[in-house]
C-alpha cells in the first residue's frame, strides 16, 4: 500500500470512527492531505460547509501533538471544544472566562500531547509565546481568517499580528479558513499570513438549502407576524432575529415575549456575563428566537437554526451572507428573510460615510441594494457578489416561486454587447449608458463614443433601465467586468452578438412589494418519516436538557432525519446512520433506538392507532380539547392514550397535557391514598397521566432535568 492510499484510508477510518460519516464532502480530503504533508492552505468554503474537518482531521492524524486553532469569540471557542470533546475527542479552549487554575491544566495537558486541539484567541496567542515554544506544534488553524483583511467584512487589528506565526514556525503548516472573502480579501490573507503557496480550495458560495426572501416596506406589525409565524412553524427547532441596533434586539424581543415567543436579545453593551448566560440559554434550546445585532452569531455551530431574518438590512453582502449562513449548517431546509424600508438604507449610508473607507463601503451598499430590489433570481444575484456563475435560476427565492414579467431581450442585449465591443471594451457601464442613449457629455465626446455607429441606438430606453439590462446581463454572464470597472463581452456574449443564443430578461419595475408567502396552520404530518423524525427530535430535546449541553451536540437534524429513514434497530445498523461516531452510539444508540421499536409497534392494533392519532395532534400543536374534537372522542379518552405515550417515551413535555399544580396535587396524595382512590377524586384521565409522568421521571432519574415539569 503505497503512502497515498494508506493516508486516505486512515483518514477515512478516523472520520468514520469519531464523526459517524463514511466520506468526505468535496474538497475536505485535498485540504486534510495538503496539511498532513505540511503545505500551507487557504479554506473558501460556506458555513456549513464543513471547514472544521479540514483541520480537526489533519489533527486526529498526529497524536501526541497538538493543532493550536486561533478563534476570535469564548463562545465559538466553547462551542467547538464541547461538540470535540462529545465526539470522543480530546480538545480544550483558553480563555479569560476561566480561572487562571484551569487554564494552566489545559496548557500543561496540551504540553505533554493529551490534546489535539487546543482552541485560543489571537490576543492570548501572541501574548503567551514562551507556551507556544513549548507545545508539539501539528498545524495553526486561523478560523474566521477574514478578520485579518482590512478588505474583508469584519476586520479586527489583533489579528494582523498574526503573521509571526510563519516567521517563528516556519515549518508548521498554517490553514487559514472563513466563509466570506471576494478575490481581493483572499489574497490578502494569503499575504498577511504569509502562506507559503498554498493549497487552495474555494468552494461554491451557493447554499441551495437556503430559500431566499425579501419583504419590501412591511408595516411593523407584518414584520412581528413573519417571525411568530416562523417560531411556531418550528418549535423544534431556532431561529435568529438581527436588528440594526441594540434598542431594536431588546423591543422586539419584548414583543415576541408578549407574543408567546421563548424570545431573548443579545448585543455589545449587555455585560458579559448576561451575554454569555443568554447564548448558553439559545445553544441549549431553551430560548427558541435569538433576536441580536451583528456582535452575535459568529462561528456559532447550532445546526438546528431553521430560519434567520433581517428586522433591518445588513450593511453589506458579505455581512448577509455570513449572517444567514447560520440557517440550515446541516443541510436541511432553512429561510432566510429579509425586511426592507427605506429609512434603513439611509442610515446604512451614514454608516457608511463615517467610515474610512467610505467608496468601498458605498460600492458595497449599492451591490446590497441591487439584491433587494431585483426581480431576477435572487440567488444568482447572490453569487455573482463573490464572482460565481449560476448556470439557472435557483427555484428557491421570492423571485423565482413569484417572477415577474419577462421578455424577449435579444436586441437589447445586442446593442449592449456591440457598445462594449464598438468602444473597444475600455468603458465602464455609466459611459456605456451614455452611447446608448446618445448623451453627449464631455466624457462621451473626449472618448470619440459619439463617432461610433451604436452612438444612441437606445435612446428609446431610459438611463435607469439601461443599467437595470446591464446589471441582469452581467449576472448572467453576457458581460465581464474589470476590477477597473471596464466592460467585456464574454464567450457567451459573443454567441449572443453572432445571433446564436436568445437572451431573456426581466421587464424593468420599481417598488414591487414581495409579500410574504400566506402559511397555513400547523398541518398533521403525514409522512411516516417525518412523524419519526419529530419525536427524535423531542428526544434529543430531553437528552440535551439533562446533559445541560445544546441539542445539536448530541445529533443534528440531518442525522435524525438519516436515522428516521434508516430506522436501526441493533448497535451494527445505528452505527450506518451518517454522524453516528462511536463515542455516540455507545452513549446514545440503546435510547433512540427504544423510541424507534415504540413507534414502530405503534398503530398495530385499533388502540394503538388511535394512540397515533393522537401523538402527532399533540405534536402539531393541538391542545386536548381539539384533539378530542378532531377524533371525536372524550377529553378523558385523549389523556388516557397520552398516559400510555408518556410511558413509552413518545411524549417528554408535559406542560400542555395537565397543570403543574394538578400534578403536584396527585403527587402528594400518593403517600396517604391507593390510586384507585386518586382515580375517583381526578376522572377523565388527569390521574392517569400524573402516575405516567411519574413513572416517567423514575425511570429517568439520574438524568432528571433541573426542572420538574419539561417545557
Amino acid at each position: 500500500m503505497n503512502v497515498i492510499t494508506d493516508l486516505r484510508n486512515r483518514a477515512l477510518s478516523l472520520l468514520k470512527s469519531f464523526y459517524g460519516y463514511n466520506d468526505f464532502r468535496p474538497g475536505q480530503y485535498e485540504v486534510v492531505e495538503a496539511l498532513a504533508g505540511g503545505r500551507d492552505a487557504l479554506v473558501i468554503m460556506p458555513t456549513g460547509g464543513g471547514k472544521s474537518i479540514c483541520y480537526q482531521l489533519p489533527a486526529l492524524l498526529f497524536p501526541g501533538r497538538v493543532a493550536v486553532v486561533v478563534s476570535p469569540l469564548i463562545a465559538l471557542m466553547q462551542d467547538q471544544t464541547m461538540a470535540l470533546r462529545a465526539n470522543g475527542i480530546p480538545a480544550a479552549a483558553l480563555h479569560s472566562g476561566q480561572d487562571d487554575a484551569t487554564n494552566r491544566r489545559i496548557i500543561d495537558a496540551a504540553m505533554r500531547g493529551r490534546l489535539q486541539l487546543l482552541y485560543i484567541s489571537p490576543e492570548r496567542l501572541l501574548s503567551d509565546c514562551e507556551m507556544l515554544e513549548r507545545l508539539p506544534l501539528s498545524l495553526f488553524a486561523i478560523d474566521e481568517a477574514h478578520c485579518i483583511s482590512q478588505w474583508g467584512h469584519d476586520f479586527r487589528p489583533d489579528y494582523t499580528a498574526l503573521s509571526a506565526l510563519k516567521l517563528n514556525y516556519p515549518q508548521v503548516p498554517i490553514v487559514a479558513l472563513t466563509a466570506t472573502a471576494d478575490a481581493a480579501t483572499r489574497e490578502d490573507i494569503v499575504n498577511q499570513l504569509g502562506l507559503k503557496e498554498p493549497y487552495r480550495y474555494i468552494s461554491s458560495f451557493d447554499r441551495p438549502n437556503i430559500s431566499l426572501t425579501v419583504i419590501r416596506n412591511p408595516a411593523q406589525g407584518e414584520r412581528l407576524k413573519t417571525i411568530v409565524r416562523q417560531a411556531k412553524r418550528n418549535p423544534l427547532d431556532a431561529g435568529i432575529v438581527y436588528c440594526l441596533s441594540r434598542k431594536n434586539a431588546e423591543s422586539v424581543a419584548k414583543q415576541l415575549v408578549k407574543k408567546g415567543v421563548n424570545a431573548a436579545c443579545y448585543h455589545a453593551g449587555m455585560d458579559t456575563p448576561s451575554r454569555d448566560r443568554t447564548l448558553k440559554a439559545f445553544l441549549c434550546g431553551e430560548v427558541q428566537v435569538m433576536c441580536a445585532t451583528v456582535a452575535f452569531g459568529m462561528g456559532i455551530d447550532k445546526s438546528n437554526i431553521r430560519w434567520v431574518i433581517h428586522y433591518n438590512i445588513p450593511s453589506n453582502i458579505e455581512s448577509y451572507y455570513q449572517e444567514i449562513g447560520r440557517a440550515g449548517r446541516d443541510g436541511m431546509p432553512a429561510e432566510a428573510i429579509m425586511f426592507f424600508v427605506y429609512p434603513d438604507l439611509v442610515i446604512r449610508r451614514q454608516f457608511a460615510d463615517a467610515t474610512t473607507q467610505k467608496n468601498i463601503n458605498h460600492d458595497k451598499l449599492r451591490r446590497l441594494e441591487d439584491y433587494i430590489v431585483t426581480p431576477m433570481c435572487r440567488r444568482r444575484v447572490l453569487l455573482d457578489y463573490f464572482g460565481e456563475k449560476a448556470a439557472c435560476d435557483c427555484g428557491n427565492c421570492d423571485n423565482c416561486r413569484n417572477p415577474i414579467g419577462r421578455f424577449d431581450g435579444t436586441i437589447v442585449a445586442q446593442k449592449a454587447l456591440s457598445g462594449i465591443k464598438r468602444s473597444g471594451e475600455t468603458i465602464g457601464a455609466n459611459l456605456l449608458v451614455s452611447l446608448l442613449r446618445g448623451t453627449m457629455s464631455t466624457a462621451v465626446r473626449d472618448a470619440g463614443l459619439h463617432r461610433l455607429p451604436t452612438f444612441g441606438c437606445g435612446a428609446d430606453v431610459t438611463a435607469n433601465d439601461w443599467q437595470y439590462f446591464i446589471r441582469q446581463l452581467i449576472i448572467m454572464d453576457y458581460i465581464a467586468v474589470a476590477d477597473d470597472g471596464r466592460l467585456s463581452a464574454t464567450e457567451k456574449g459573443m454567441e449572443v452578438l453572432r445571433g446564436r443564443l436568445r437572451v431573456e430578461l426581466c421587464m424593468p419595475e420599481s417598488g414591487r412589494p414581495a409579500a410574504a408567502a400566506k402559511r397555513k396552520p400547523t398541518a398533521i404530518i403525514a409522512d411516516a418519516d417525518e412523524q419519526l423524525t419529530t419525536q427524535l427530535k423531542i428526544l434529543r430535546s430531553l437528552l440535551a436538557k439533562m446533559e445541560q449541553k445544546p441539542a445539536y451536540i448530541v445529533f443534528s437534524d440531518a442525522t435524525l432525519v438519516d436515522m428516521s429513514r434508516r430506522r436501526p434497530l441493533d448497535m451494527e445498523s445505528f452505527l450506518q446512520v451518517q454522524g453516528v461516531g462511536d463515542v455516540k452510539a455507545n452513549r446514545y444508540g440503546e435510547i433512540f433506538m427504544n423510541v424507534i421499536r415504540a413507534f414502530r409497534d405503534l398503530g398495530t392494533s385499533p388502540a394503538g392507532k388511535v394512540g397515533k392519532d393522537v401523538l402527532l395532534r399533540f405534536n402539531a400543536g393541538r391542545a386536548v380539547q381539539e384533539i378530542a374534537d378532531e377524533l371525536r372522542i372524550t377529553p378523558g379518552a385523549v389523556l388516557r392514550h397520552m398516559a400510555i405515550l408518556i410511558d413509552r417515551d413518545l411524549i417528554v413535555y408535559f406542560h400542555d397535557i395537565i397543570p403543574l399544580e394538578v400534578y403536584r396535587a396527585i403527587s402528594d396524595m400518593t403517600r396517604t391514598k391507593t390510586k384507585e382512590e386518586i382515580g375517583l377524586l381526578y376522572p377523565d384521565g388527569q390521574a392517569a397521566v400524573a402516575f405516567a409522568i411519574m413513572r416517567h421521571f423514575e425511570r429517568w432519574n439520574s438524568r432528571r432535568p433541573t426542572t420538574p415539569w419539561p417545557k
